[in-house]
């Protein structure tokens, strides 16, 4: 039995570019799936404390905490300090090149748990209790000798290794009790096989070289950056956040790792994020290659036309990592949520509704990778005209809009917006040469109308802004994307205006944004990427200081870690939603990408 849940920003998380792991202050897993983001959990603690499942490595007597990522890696060390002694936690999934494993004959998956202490004396409890299929199966853990202990379900195989003797309880879980003294280190390692036979990795030295080589290998990924300039460590963590939420093997990038994490503690807006939406796609293509990770951005690309090559020329909102439907919606009714946050749901029911603002998405996100390159393939040209018709023909359409509101469709300013995107970009791309056999003339024809109607129908006048649907009165803070993407200038006057009326209605302090008035009317916390789209937005209308000003702001409501949720409450600045969040930390990239940009001349600032 372990105490209630850690609060979201409490954690911190691991992963290997197939799934990943949370970790609280104490020591605790309370969140891992395996073999992908989306499969069944093995520990779910953070859902429910009693029966989702853990494995809490904790000294025995109350102890200060601190914790860090080894620079540029995202390799978790929690250092634990009493009178007695300072002891070392690491924690890390192994990570190299395919062929390095291959020729070492690593698991396929694999987590790895260091002790060390550094000095003095402690002494630990280990606590393994796995629950598979999210709380529902107590596992039986069998002792396999030499070979460690093994859960055996169906074809697929979890062994626990360790340099400590476990004690089975009962059934359940397994526990130690373990003595460390300066200089001495145990380790632990947890693999997952879904075929036998499952590769046992040995301990000892190889731990310390795994650690080596997953170090230098996300050392590597990093110095890849081209990015010099304001907010660095923060910039590079919110990098290694959407690296770690990148799937290898297809290329894709899901949302978060978690489901059901709440937008309103005790409330039941909780979501399954474990997916990739499309509505992401130009934000992500634009900070991959606005970093350098040209490798990154492509083969987020190339997933974009294999995901979305069987329903074209609909676009489905969201995809699994292999570019497949996620499973309908359904509730988990044993689990009792974050918080008591009910119901804990898996599945997506994004995949029932129509978002026309992802067109825009998938075109601006292949314009900008079409500037790396002389003449898209005709695969890619494919896919480019058969936007350019579907958009022409339903952009008239009601939808859903980007937030995915699951009431009655309506005419969302947003959705128009990035339909003008599309058939801009598309042209764009065609008198580059780029692009041919797109109908030039109606194409023209059709963004002419999409800008009239944005221009005359999303504008309301009497509140001088433009509003979230066309002919509405309601203030969503997505209208400041009308800068970012070329639509109008930042310094206009209609756009200081609308950032005016955001800055009344949905501005709560310095730093927090909520995302649109129904949004603040339910008792969502503060959409933390729309503080991110003020920044930029202040950056691009020539408010540099006060850009600057709202970024610190903004960058504070980070964890101790620089890790951000979807969401933050106004009162007491906790993290609220799905973690980490993937459209927070692109956010987090582009502002900064955009005040660098901004900048007459190179500057230093405070980190």
């Amino acid at each position: 039995m372990i105490a209630e849940a850690s609060k979201i920003q409490d954690y911190a998380v691991i992963g290997d570019g197939r799934s990943a792991a949370l970790i609280s202050k104490q020591g605790s897993i309370d969140w891992l799936c395996w073999p992908r983001f989306d499969s069944e959990s093995i520990f779910a603690a953070i859902l429910d404390s009693k029966i989702g499942g853990h494995w809490s490595i904790r000294p025995v007597k109350a102890s200060q905490v601190s914790r860090r990522y080894l620079e540029k890696t995202n390799v978790l060390q929690t250092s634990f300090a009493s009178e007695a002694g300072e002891t070392d936690l690491t924690d890390f999934m192994p990570a190299t090149s395919e062929g390095r494993k291959r020729k070492m004959l690593w698991p396929e998956h694999e987590l790895v748990r260091q002790l060390k202490c550094t000095g003095g004396e402690m002494d630990f409890v280990v606590d393994f209790n796995p629950r598979l299929d999210y709380g529902h199966l107590l596992p039986k853990i069998k002792h396999a000798s030499k070979l460690g202990w093994r859960i055996d379900i169906g074809t697929n195989v979890f062994t626990l290794r360790s340099d400590v003797e476990l004690v089975s309880r009962d059934g359940k879980g397994l526990s130690a009790k373990l003595n460390l003294k300066t200089g001495q280190a145990v380790a632990f390692s947890l693999s997952f096989s879904a075929e036998g036979p499952a590769v046992v990795p040995p301990l000892g030295d190889l731990v310390s070289e795994k650690l080596d080589l997953t170090i230098d290998w996300w050392r590597n990924w990093a110095a890849k950056s081209n990015y010099r300039g304001p907010y660095e460590r923060q910039v590079s963590r919110s990098a290694l956040v959407l690296k770690l939420l990148s799937y290898a093997p297809s290329g894709a990038i899901v949302a978060a790792p978690t489901t059901s994490l709440p937008e309103r503690l005790g409330g039941n807006l909780n979501w399954d994020y474990r997916f990739a939406w499309l509505r992401d796609a130009s934000f992500t293509v634009h900070a991959l290659f606005g970093l350098g990770y040209k490798e990154d951005a492509k083969a987020f690309v190339d997933w974009l036309l294999h995901a979305t090559r069987l329903t074209r020329p609909e676009l489905r909102v969201v995809y699994d990592v292999f570019g497949e439907s996620p499973p309908p919606e359904h509730e988990l009714s044993q689990l009792h949520g974050h918080a008591c946050s009910r119901p804990v749901r898996i599945g997506n029911a994004a995949i029932e509704q129509v978002q026309l603002d992802i067109y825009g998405e998938v075109v601006e996100a292949v314009s900008h990778f079409s500037d790396e390159i002389e003449k898209l393939d005709r695969d890619m040209q494919k896919m480019l005209h058969q936007c350019a018709e579907y958009v022409c023909e339903h952009w008239r359409e009601p939808d859903n809009g980007m937030w995915e509101e699951r009431g009655e469709r309506r005419h969302y300013t947003h959705s128009r917006l990035m339909c003008w995107v599309a058939l801009d970009r598309l042209l764009k791309m065609q008198r580059r040469g780029q692009l041919n056999g797109i109908s030039v003339q109606r194409c023209e024809a059709e963004r002419g109308l999409l800008r009239q109607e944005i221009e005359t129908r999303a504008w309301n006048p009497k509140l001088q802004a433009y509003m979230q649907v066309c002919g509405g009165n309601e203030i969503d803070a997505n209208a400041l994307l009308l800068a970012y993407h070329g639509f109008e200038e930042a310094s206009s006057q209609r756009m200081r205006q609308t950032h005016k009326r955001i800055r009344e209605r949905l501005v709560p302090q310095l730093g927090l944004v909520y995302r649109n008035e129904q949004s603040k009317n339910r008792n969502e916390g503060a959409f933390a990427v729309c503080s991110f789209w003020e920044v930029g937005f202040l950056a691009r209308s020539g408010n540099l200081s006060e850009a600057h000003e709202i970024f610190k702001a903004a960058l504070d409501y980070a964890n101790d870690v620089d890790l951000f949720a979807e969401e933050i409450d106004p009162e007491t600045g906790d993290a609220l939603g799905n973690f980490p969040q993937g459209f927070t930390h692109l956010g987090v990239i582009n502002a900064a990408l955009t005040l660098r940009d901004s900048e007459d001349s190179p500057v230093r600032f405070e980190q």
